[in-house]
């Protein structure tokens, strides 16, 4: 069943119909496929302006066909753009990290978590 606001036979139904299918095709479950499917609609419908509400990651970040797997629930350092860093690296009482640039934060973060 497509997010609530995506009506039937419409663009976004078959974009989650589709990205369904392709998760489960590449192994994930039923459950999983429907949350990545949805989140990916719901992520489109926000960067496109067709939602209420939407999040600054939705519409700041990468598009979701363009990441591709990039950063897909990994926690690897890679993975992670400035600003989630950012938002990390405050979170773990880091000083000066508004003066550093992403690699900086990357070693500041890990450095922190040991």
């Amino acid at each position: 069943m497509p997010p609530r606001g995506v009506k039937k036979g419409t663009k976004r139904a078959r974009q989650y119909e589709h990205i369904k299918k392709s998760a489960k095709e590449q192994g994930a479950s039923t459950d999983r496929a429907e949350e990545i499917a949805a989140r990916t609609v719901n992520k489109e419908r926000a960067r496109s302006g067709e939602s209420r509400t939407r999040s600054r990651t939705s519409t700041k970040d990468l598009s979701s066909s363009r990441r591709g797997g990039l950063r897909s629930g990994t926690n690897r350092a890679k993975g992670r753009t400035k600003e989630q860093l950012y938002a990390e690296a405050r979170n773990l009482g880091v000083k000066g990290r508004s003066k550093m640039n992403k690699a900086q934060l990357q070693r500041a973060v890990a450095g922190k978590k040991r």
